[in-house]
C-alpha cells in the first residue's frame, strides 16, 4: 500500500508547499471518514483512495486533483456531505468530488438504469472539468488491479465496462499508459485462458529475440548517427490485448506474429521525423499500406507520429515509430501533458482545448437529444469504441470519422439539414451507395434533395452516435404524426357506432378530461397512444358517454383486451403472461424475446409491438438500442410457479476423455435439464459445447455457470442466446413491425 509521504514526494517536484498543505489535509479528512472500513482484499479501505491519489500525482496533477482522489468515496461511502467537502476544501475539489459520486438518491428500476444515468452523470461533469474523468480513471485502474478479490460474475461485468467505456475514454483522452493497462487487466479477467496463452507466448519470444531487438537498434543509431540526427531509440514489447486482437483479425497464432516488439525512434524536430523515416525506407523496404503520418493529420486525442512497417534484417516485418519528444510526452500523457490547471478556471475548456476534443462537443450534442441513460451509454460505447479515418469535403476541410463511416454520417458532421435530406454521394468524383464505407483520404461530395428524408434502413450502416441519434429522432417524430392520424381514424370508427361525435369532444374539452384520467399530457397524446395500441377506442368512448349511476371511473391507464383481433392484442392459448408484470396494464399478451431469452432474475424490458403484443428483452440485448423508444415501457417479473425457462450455454473446454460426462455430472446436481446441443472440435484441443436448457431463474443459470466454470478441464463458460447455432426454431422478435 502506497503512504501519503510517497504522494507527497511524487507532488513535492511540482507543486507549492500551500498545495500540498490541501493534500495532507484531505489525507487526514479521507482517513477519518473510511476509518474502519476494510477492502475485500483484507486491506484497510484507506489504501485504495491512496493508490488512486498516488495514480494522479504520476500524471502529475494538480494539488485539487489528487485531493479529490483523496476524497472520490467519502460522500459515497461515508456520512460525509459535498457540501462538507466544499467547506473545507473549496468548491474546486467538491465540484471533482461530486463528478465522480454515483448517484444514490434517486430510485432506478434497476442496476442496469442506475450504472447508466452515473455514467451519463460523469461525461457531463466531464464536459465542465475534464479532472472528473481523470480521477474516475484512477480509481477504475486500482479497482481493476484488484479484480481478484470480486466474485467471478462481479468480475467480469466489471471488466466488461471497462473494456466498453473506461479504456475507451482513456484512448480518447490520450492516456497511453492508462488505456493499455485497463485493456490488458479487462482482457486478463475477460478470457483468462486466451490472456495466459499469449502471455506465455509472449514472454517467450522476447526471451528469444533480445539480440534481434539489440540488433535493429544499433543499426537505427548508426544510420541516424552518420546523418548528425540526435535520437533515442526504443524497443518496446507491445501489449497483449494488441497481440490477441492481432491474431483474432489475421487469423495467426502466437509463433505467427513476428512484430511483437515495436521499435520507437525519438527526435528534436517534425522535419528531423521525416528525415529518420526517409532513411529507414532508404535500408529497408517499407510494406505497402502501412505507413500512416499523425503528424500532419493528429488523432481525435492529439497523437502525433509517424508510423511506418518495414522488412527489417532476417525479412522479418517490424513497426518503427518515428516522433518528437514532445509528440512522445504527449502520446504517454495525453490530455494530462498539456492540462495547466493554473491557466485556467477550474479546469474548464479553452477553444483550442474544444478542437482537441470535437469528439466530446459531439457527445454533448447528441446527449441531449436522448432521455433515457440506457441509450445514451449504448452511444457512447458505440462512439467511443472505434478508430478514425480522415476524409475531404470538395473545398478541401479535412473531417474525421470513425472508422467503417459511409457519406450519411458525414453528412450529420457537416449539419443535421444535410444528414436529413441526404440523397447520394460522391467519392473522388464517382458515385457510389449511401452504404458505403469511407476510407482515409477520401474526397467526398454529398447530393442533397430538399423532398429526401432519413429512413429506417439508415439505422443498418451509419458509424456515428449523432447520425443514429439524429435519424431515430425523425422516426420518432414521423411516427407520432401517423400514429396521431390512425388514432384519430380509429376513435371516430368506433364512436360512430356507439353514437360519439369525437371532433366535438375534441372541441368542447371533453376529450381533454380523458387524457387527464389517463395521465396523459394532451388529446394528441390520447390519439398517439390508441394509433399505437396502447389503449384501446372502447376505453377512450367509455369515459366520454355519460355514465351510469354507481358506476365508478377507471382512472388508471390499462391496456384492456380488444373486443376484436383487428383493434389490438389478444391472448393466446391461456397464456398467463410469461411471469412477467406490466405496470398498471392487465389482459395483454407478453412473449419472451428468443434473440435474448430472459429469465426470472433479467433486468427487463418490454418492447409494444404491432399486433403481436408486447416483447419482453433483457436490458443488455443487442437489439434494444435499435427499438422505438417510444415504444420502450417498464416491465417486471413477477411471482408464480416454477416452470422452466430456455437458455444457452456456450463451453469451450479442453478435448479430452470425460469431459462431457462431468458438464452432464454438474446439470444434473443443479437440476437443469438439457434440451438440445451441439459438439464442435477445435484444430487447437479444445471443443466449443453448445446447450440449450431449462433452468428456473437467472440465478439458477448463473450459479450452474460458476459451477462449470470451476471444472479443471473448462477454459470458458458464458450465456448464449439459444437462437445461436443451439436450434431453436426461427424467431422474428428482431422485426418488431
Amino acid at each position: 500500500m502506497i503512504r501519503i509521504n510517497e504522494i507527497l514526494d511524487k507532488t513535492a517536484v511540482y507543486l507549492t508547499e500551500a498545495e500540498q498543505a490541501i493534500i495532507t489535509k484531505a489525507y487526514v479528512f479521507s482517513a477519518a471518514a473510511h476509518a474502519g472500513q476494510v477492502r475485500l482484499s483484507g486491506e484497510p479501505y484507506l489504501s485504495h483512495p491512496l493508490e488512486a491519489a498516488g495514480i494522479l500525482a504520476d500524471m502529475r496533477l494538480d494539488a485539487a486533483s489528487v485531493a479529490a482522489g483523496l476524497l472520490h468515496d467519502t460522500v459515497e461511502d461515508t456520512k460525509a456531505t459535498v457540501d462538507e467537502i466544499e467547506e473545507l476544501f473549496g468548491d474546486e475539489v467538491a465540484d471533482i468530488v461530486d463528478g465522480v459520486t454515483k448517484i444514490s438518491l434517486i430510485p432506478f428500476e434497476s442496476k442496469e438504469e442506475a450504472q447508466a444515468e452515473n455514467i451519463r452523470k460523469m461525461i457531463l461533469a466531464m464536459a465542465n472539468d475534464i479532472r472528473v474523468v481523470l480521477v474516475k480513471l484512477a480509481d477504475r485502474l486500482h479497482n481493476m488491479r484488484t479484480l481478484e478479490f470480486q466474485k467471478p460474475v462481479k468480475r467480469a461485468l466489471i471488466a466488461q465496462e471497462t473494456m466498453d467505456i473506461y479504456a475507451p475514454l482513456a484512448n480518447r483522452l490520450g492516456l497511453h499508459r492508462i488505456k493499455t493497462e485497463l485493456e490488458d487487466l479487462s482482457f486478463k479477467y475477460l478470457k483468462p485462458d486466451v490472456y495466459s496463452q499469449i502471455k506465455a507466448g509472449v514472454d517467450r519470444h522476447h526471451t528469444l529475440d533480445e539480440s534481434y531487438i539489440e540488433r535493429v537498434i544499433g543499426q537505427i543509431r548508426q544510420m541516424v548517427g552518420e546523418n548528425n540526427i540526435r535520437a533515442r531509440i526504443i524497443g518496446r514489447r507491445k501489449h497483449l490485448w494488441s497481440v490477441f486482437n492481432k491474431m483474432r483479425v489475421q487469423g495467426l497464432t502466437i509463433d505467427q506474429v513476428h512484430d511483437l516488439v515495436a521499435f520507437r525512434v525519438l527526435v528534436e524536430t517534425i522535419r528531423e521525423c521525416y528525415a529518420v523515416l526517409g532513411l529507414v525506407h532508404s535500408i529497408w523496404k517499407p510494406v505497402p499500406g502501412r505507413f500512416k503520418d499523425y503528424i500532419s493529420m493528429p488523432k481525435a486525442n492529439m497523437y502525433q507520429s509517424l508510423h511506418t512497417t518495414v522488412v527489417g534484417p532476417d525479412g522479418e516485418r517490424i513497426e518503427i515509430q518515428i516522433r518528437t519528444v514532445e509528440m512522445n510526452r504527449l502520446a504517454e500523457e495525453g490530455v494530462a501533458a498539456h492540462w495547466k490547471y493554473k491557466e485556467r478556471e477550474k479546469g474548464k475548456f479553452n477553444p483550442k482545448d474544444v478542437e482537441r476534443f470535437t469528439w466530446l462537443r459531439q457527445i454533448m450534442d447528441w446527449q441531449r437529444e436522448l432521455k433515457d441513460s440506457r441509450e445514451f451509454v449504448a452511444n457512447l460505447r458505440f462512439d467511443l469504441f472505434q478508430d478514425e479515418v480522415y476524409v475531404f469535403t470538395p473545398k478541401g476541410e479535412v473531417k474525421e470519422l470513425p472508422e467503417g463511416a459511409t457519406a450519411v454520417d458525414l453528412a450529420f458532421v457537416i449539419h443535421t439539414a444535410v444528414g436529413e435530406h441526404c440523397a447520394g454521394a460522391k467519392v473522388n468524383g464517382r458515385l457510389v451507395p449511401l452504404e458505403t464505407p469511407l476510407k482515409n483520404g477520401d474526397t467526398v461530395e454529398i447530393i442533397t434533395d430538399k423532398n429526401r428524408r432519413p429512413n429506417r434502413d439508415w439505422l443498418k450502416f451509419v458509424k456515428t452516435a449523432k447520425a443514429r441519434t439524429r435519424i431515430k429522432h425523425f422516426i420518432r417524430t414521423e411516427e407520432r404524426v401517423r400514429s396521431i392520424a390512425l388514432g384519430r381514424e380509429m376513435l371516430e370508427k368506433q364512436g360512430r357506432k356507439d353514437g360519439v361525435n369525437i371532433q366535438k369532444a375534441i372541441k368542447d374539452g371533453a376529450m381533454l378530461g380523458v387524457a387527464r384520467e389517463l395521465s396523459l399530457p394532451g388529446v394528441e397524446d390520447v390519439l398517439s397512444a390508441v394509433g399505437y395500441s396502447r389503449i384501446t377506442p372502447k376505453k377512450v368512448i367509455s369515459r366520454l358517454v355519460p355514465k351510469k349511476e354507481g358506476e365508478e371511473a377507471d382512472v388508471h391507464l390499462k391496456m384492456e383486451a380488444p373486443a376484436s383481433p383487428a383493434e389490438g392484442l389478444t391472448h393466446t392459448k391461456g397464456k398467463t403472461g410469461e411471469g412477467v408484470r406490466i405496470q398498471g396494464v392487465d389482459n395483454v399478451l407478453v412473449r419472451l424475446a428468443q434473440c435474448c431469452n430472459p429469465v426470472p432474475g433479467d433486468p427487463i424490458v418490454g418492447y409494444i409491438s404491432r399486433g403481436r403484443g408486447v416483447v419482453v428483452h433483457t436490458h443488455d440485448c443487442p437489439n434494444v438500442p435499435n427499438l422505438e423508444s417510444e415504444r420502450l415501457i417498464q416491465v417486471n417479473w413477477e411471482g408464480e410457479k416454477e416452470r422452466p425457462y430456455p437458455a444457452g450455454l456456450a463451453i469451450l473446454a479442453k478435448n479430452q476423455k470425460g469431459v462431457l460426462g462431468k458438464i452432464s455430472h454438474v446439470l444434473v446436481e443443479e437440476g437443469v435439464n438439457i434440451d438440445s446441443g451441439t459438439i464442435h472440435s477445435n484444430i487447437d484441443g479444445t471443443s466449443q459445447l453448445l446447450f440449450r436448457v431449462e433452468v428456473r431463474d437467472s440465478g439458477h443459470l448463473y450459479r450452474t455457470i460458476d459451477k462449470i466454470s470451476r471444472l479443471d478441464q473448462v477454459l470458458a463458460v458464458k450465456r448464449q442466446a439459444v437462437t445461436d447455432e443451439l436450434g431453436s426454431d426461427p424467431d422474428d422478435d428482431n422485426r418488431h413491425d
